[in-house]
C-alpha cells in the first residue's frame, strides 16, 4: 500500500499500524470512561426501571383479570335473562290463571256469573299485558299499514256500512299485538280497495 494515498473507508484495519501508540489512541479506556458514581447512577436507575416495568405488569395483570371477570358476568347476566327473562310477565299472569280456576269450581254457575267471571279475568288479562308494555292493534277504520297490518283480502268501497276511506282497514278479523315498539303479531284485516 502507498502511504500517500488516502485509506478508503472500510479498510481501516488494513490500514493499521502495527505499533500500539495509535492502536492505544482509538481505543476505549476499560473501564468505560466513566467513574463509580456513573455506574452506581446506572445501578440505581436499572433498579427504577425494574420496579417500574413489575408495577405496570402488576397492573396489567390486574386489569386482564378484572376484564375476565366483566365478561364472565356479562356472559351470565345474559344467560340468566334467557332463563327468567319472562319471570314478571308469568307473574302477572298468575292471577289470570287463579280467576279461571275459581270459575270452574264455581257449584251452581249461571250464565250471568260466568259472563261477569270471564269479564273479570278479561281485565287481568289486560292489567298483565299493560304492565308488560304488551299493546292492542285494533285498525279498524284506520290506513293500512303494511308494518302493523296483514291484509287477507280487499273489498269494494260500497261493501262497507258506514263508508270506509280506499286504502283504510275495513274489517279486523283478529286483532295484532305489539311488544314495546317490536310487532308480535299483525292484526288480520280487510282492507277498502283503492
Amino acid at each position: 500500500m502507498n502511504p500517500e494515498r488516502p485509506t478508503p473507508p472500510g479498510t481501516a484495519d488494513q490500514a493499521r499500524p502495527a505499533g500500539g501508540a495509535q492502536a492505544g489512541a482509538e481505543t476505549a479506556p476499560a473501564n468505560g470512561g466513566g467513574t463509580g458514581e456513573d455506574h452506581q447512577a446506572l445501578v440505581q436507575k436499572l433498579a427504577q426501571a425494574e420496579a417500574k416495568a413489575a408495577e405496570l405488569y402488576d397492573q396489567y395483570v390486574r386489569a386482564v383479570a378484572d376484564a375476565e371477570n366483566a365478561r364472565r358476568r356479562a356472559h351470565e347476566d345474559v344467560a340468566k335473562a334467557h332463563k327468567y327473562g319472562i319471570e314478571a310477565f308469568a307473574e302477572s299472569l298468575l292471577a289470570v290463571k287463579d280467576s279461571l280456576e275459581m270459575a270452574l269450581k264455581a257449584e251452581t254457575p249461571s250464565v250471568e256469573n260466568l259472563r261477569e267471571g270471564v269479564e273479570a279475568t278479561l281485565r287481568l288479562l289486560g292489567g298483565a299485558f299493560e304492565k308488560n308494555r304488551l299493546t292492542e292493534i285494533d285498525p279498524q277504520g284506520q290506513k293500512f299499514d303494511p308494518n302493523l297490518h296483514q291484509a287477507i283480502s280487499t273489498v269494494p268501497p260500497s261493501a262497507t256500512q258506514p263508508p270506509v276511506a280506499a286504502n283504510h282497514v275495513a274489517h279486523v278479523l283478529q286483532k295484532g299485538y305489539m311488544i314495546n315498539d317490536r310487532v308480535l303479531r299483525p292484526a288480520l284485516v280487510t282492507v277498502v280497495q283503492g
